[in-house]
């Protein structure tokens, strides 16, 4: 069995008001650097075989510690980025509620048939992304890995590998902590959600949840 941990980066200066940051590369604020460490910490004991994060600063900086707290290499796969969010990146939700009420209410219907002005279309996302993470337990048979990523990416990455209809992915997970995220395994070609949004500490050990 393999076990992926899909983690979000560490706090950003657009965690304060949670604007919404896609392609714009912001580096880690100090607590998002201390997150790092912590993560690195919880990474140096846990058996890692590889570490895998996406191409953007506040991922990269959060992988980093943890890949050489494990004595690893850092890989990194332009697939993991985050979602392109067009004309809503750096706003928040009430801003864009204010600049386009009805495409803020459809989007808040279903995200995934009605993407924010100029965004990424996320069923391309969830293509993209279902590869990178089919790839990785395809290269690391029944290893412990752990892939930095984003927030909207994780969730629908998470929904589309587990059976949950993606457009519902705001629902099922609203919230995604810092460094934190799906822990996934994956057996016999099915994949199951062992948890979601657990502090990790050192001595975690994730039970499958079918």
């Amino acid at each position: 069995m393999t076990t992926l941990y899909l983690l979000r980066h560490g706090e950003t200066p657009f965690h304060d008001g949670n604007r919404y940051c896609g392609r714009t590369d912001v580096p880690l604020t100090e607590a998002g650097e201390a997150q790092a460490r912590q993560l690195a910490d919880w990474a140096a004991h846990v058996g890692l075989d590889a570490v895998y994060s996406s191409p953007l600063v506040r991922a990269i900086r959060t992988a980093e510690p943890a890949a050489r707290a494990a004595g690893l290499p850092l890989h990194v796969d332009d697939r993991l980025i985050e979602l392109d969010f067009g004309e809503a990146e750096g706003l928040t939700s009430r801003e864009m509620a204010q600049r386009w009420p009805e495409r803020r209410a459809v989007f808040e219907r279903d995200p995934v048939a009605n993407p924010l002005p100029g965004g990424e279309d996320p069923r391309a996302a969830i293509t993209r992304a279902t590869a990178a993470v089919s790839d990785i337990a395809g290269r690391h048979p029944g290893d412990t890995v752990l892939a930095v990523c984003h927030s909207t990416l994780l969730r629908l990455v998470t929904c589309a590998l587990i059976g949950i209809d993606p457009a519902n992915y705001r629902r099922e997970f609203p919230t995604v902590h810092n460094v934190s995220g799906a822990v996934l395994t994956h057996a016999h070609g099915t994949w199951r959600l062992a948890a979601f949004n657990p502090a990790l500490q050192p001595d975690d050990h994730p039970k499958t949840r079918s």
